[in-house]
């Protein structure tokens, strides 16, 4: 199965399923000399585990992560660093009406399609369980990246309503399961997500992302765009059906003058009066702050019956049990921000490289 590998000098393996015994990453590239401990990725996955509040999955997983490889003394030794993580609360018994049955909006038909063979148990591969992998090697490369870069996402839309901007409020972020910097937004999304999930269906979101810090210079012209790989790798993650950077697709109905970001002599340099690009001109950073907005479909995991086929072509209706989020835009919320760290490492060293380590 080829596709499991992301990234070019800082590269990341993921390996695993759902409903199997373990799942883990190899990370390769990794500088020696670095501090990182389980504590240092333990940190990044407990903000992504399930079961933390009742608008997630009720798996309980705690995400323990063990570094069998790459660190020594507390050190990263430039080898590369293999990560487990057990699964211990499968309940693979909820998927059993599944084995012959494939459920709309999931990857179960198109995997038949491709391999003749699909683990029916929770996704297998293609459940969003793998993303806890990604989370960790978002912990490390964000020890690459180091503390000058601040990386933090958040919720701006579930379904149709969004945050209101004049409330924004970083420190809300962590106060509510939605991570959302809008405290009556919140509150009306629980409400909201009480309803939807009482009544057996999901609901989509928006997550945004935002990198601080990032040095100019970062991004390989013309296929390795900065801007080209962040998308590339937010649209890997599971259920995301599209990425925007800057204005996005709002840019289309801006004129030339409103969608360009003037710029101005500051005492330390060329100072932008706006960022409607994002933080990336021609595919490099320019040091602004690099902005990031993904959306998220509802999941196809609902208790309202769908209507499909079976393996051998009968038509039938599906309703899918088990544990599952009404709203995962929810916990991609790290899933992106993981993401987003990892293609920024890769560049960061991509061009410590071109400049000779400097």
């Amino acid at each position: 199965m080829a596709g499991s590998s992301f990234g070019t000098l800082f590269r990341f393996t993921t390996w695993g399923e759902s409903h199997g015994p373990a799942i883990g990453v190899v990370v390769d590239g990794v500088p020696s000399r670095i501090p990182l401990s389980e504590h240092d990725i333990q940190y990044w996955l407990d903000r992504r585990r399930p079961g933390q509040s009742k608008f997630t999955s009720q798996r309980r997983e705690p995400d323990r992560v063990e570094i069998l490889s790459g660190v020594f003394e507390g050190m990263t030794t430039g080898t590369p660093i293999s990560l487990l993580i057990r699964n211990v609360d499968q309940r693979s018994k909820d998927y059993d009406e599944l084995r012959d049955v494939y459920r709309p909006g999931h990857a179960d038909i198109a995997y038949d399609l491709k391999y003749g063979i699909r683990d029916h148990r929770g996704g297998g591969r293609a459940s969003a369980r793998e993303t806890a992998c990604r989370v960790a090697a978002g912990a490390i490369a964000r020890k690459i990246l180091g503390p000058s870069v601040e990386i933090r996402g958040y919720m701006v839309q579930m379904g149709g309503d969004r945050i209101d901007p004049a409330r924004f409020d970083p420190a809300e972020i962590d106060r509510n399961p939605f991570f959302c910097p809008d405290a009556r937004a919140a509150a009306r999304w629980e409400e909201q997500l009480a309803a939807i999930r009482k009544a057996g269906s999901s609901i989509g979101a928006i997550i945004e992302v935002v990198a601080k810090g990032v040095p100019a210079g970062l991004g390989e012209p013309v296929y390795d765009k900065l801007d080209a790989d962040i998308a590339k790798a937010i649209m890997s993650i599971n259920a995301v059906k599209g990425v925007e950077i800057g204005a996005g697709f709002a840019a289309a109905a801006l004129r030339g003058e409103e969608n360009a970001d003037e710029i101005r002599a500051g005492p330390e340099g060329p100072v932008f009066l706006s960022n409607r690009a994002g933080g990336i001109l021609g595919g490099i950073s320019t040091g602004q702050d690099i902005v990031v907005r993904f959306a998220v479909k509802p999941t196809s995991s609902i208790l309202i019956p769908r209507r499909t086929i079976t393996k051998d072509g009968r038509e039938t209706e599906v309703v899918t049990k088990g544990r599952h989020d009404p709203c995962v835009g929810i916990r991609a919320v790290p899933v992106g921000e993981a993401m987003l760290a990892c293609v920024l490492a890769d560049h960061l060293l991509r061009q410590r490289a071109i400049a000779g380590g400097r």
